[in-house]
């Protein structure tokens, strides 16, 4: 029997990021959290209630929270900087920039909230700029984890690394799709289904709809290949190569920023080594105001929208 999408259980992210937070601070004193008045938007209240010195609410003062965090790295603790995306990748580049990414702290950015999930708060609480920001700082790992087990498997990897992290945490639930076996690793994407005719390349709460979109294309005789490219930096350059030369097509689906994110990522790595034809399904400006669900469906961000950029992609629409 065929399941359909609402069948399928969605989990919020931000409650598996909060629970293996306090599993790990239970095992390591030097795991502090630093946020901006957001301890109840990034579910760290019982963080708090276990831990009540080991977070530090510095107010509504994005800047001075990540200024904080490098110095407590410098101290040799190992700071999660919590704060919903837009204000923390927006209002403190600068000290992320130069505190952190420049200095090499062991600093984990933790951006909550991301791309559209405020939805009718608008584009001031919209984040879709941060993975081209992100992207454009050196030394910054950025992660993006996919269902709740990835989240897990972010925080765990970002408290082993030792490396300044940028991690996108979801707002709106999403169902589970990483196999249980899936390695996690930075630089490593992880095959999800295998195609021949196209390759979907999705992050986020994008990689459930490209599942969803490979089986819609599926249905049309359109083989289409699914990767979950957790690690935006560093990318996974051997399997997006792999994907232009084995499949020939890339469509690259993100909940953000056309400009310098995901999709620019790949097609620089396809242009630079293995020219193909290469669509990216994104966000190209400013959302008019509206709901999660509505502007997901404004911007084709929905698995029918990744098929047809598919379809478009191979001359079949």
């Amino acid at each position: 029997m065929t399941v359909v999408a609402s069948e399928v259980p969605t989990f919020d992210c931000r409650a598996d990021f909060a629970d293996e937070l306090s599993r790990l601070a239970r095992a390591d004193e030097r795991i502090v959290a630093v946020c901006n008045d957001s301890v109840g938007s990034s579910n760290l209240v019982k963080f708090r209630e276990e831990f009540p010195t080991r977070l530090i609410n510095v107010g509504i003062a994005e800047q001075d929270m990540v200024g904080v965090a490098a110095g407590l790295a410098n101290a040799g603790f190992i700071p999660f900087v919590s704060a919903a995306a837009p204000f923390l990748t927006g209002r403190a580049l600068e000290q992320i920039k130069a505190d952190v990414a420049y200095s090499y702290r062991h600093v984990v950015l933790c951006g909550q909230s991301p791309g559209m999930a405020y939805g009718e708060l608008g584009p001031t609480h919209h984040s879709i700029e941060d993975l081209s920001w992100m992207r454009a700082v050196p030394g910054l790992e950025i992660i993006v984890p996919a269902d709740p087990s990835e989240t897990r498997s972010a925080v765990r990897w970002a408290v082993e690394s030792g490396k300044p992290t940028y991690l996108r945490i979801p707002r709106f639930k999403v169902p589970a799709v990483t196999p249980e076996d899936a390695p996690f690793e930075a630089g490593r994407a992880t095959r999800l289904v295998d195609g021949t005719d196209i390759t979907l390349i999705a992050v986020g709460t994008m990689v459930s709809r490209a599942l969803e979109a490979s089986e819609i294309l599926g249905r049309q005789g359109v083989s289409a290949r699914v990767l979950n490219m957790t690690f935006v930096e560093p990318l996974d350059v051997a399997a997006v190569l792999a994907a232009a030369r084995e499949t020939g097509a890339v469509v690259t689906a993100e909940e953000g920023l056309l400009s310098g994110g995901l999709g620019a990522a790949v097609a620089r790595v396809v242009a630079e080594h293995h020219p193909v034809p290469v669509r990216m399904v994104g966000v190209p400006a400013f959302a008019p105001t509206g709901s999660t669900s509505f502007l997901l469906d404004h911007f084709g961000l929905t698995a029918e929208g990744i098929a047809r950029a598919a379809l478009e992609t191979l001359g079949r629409e």
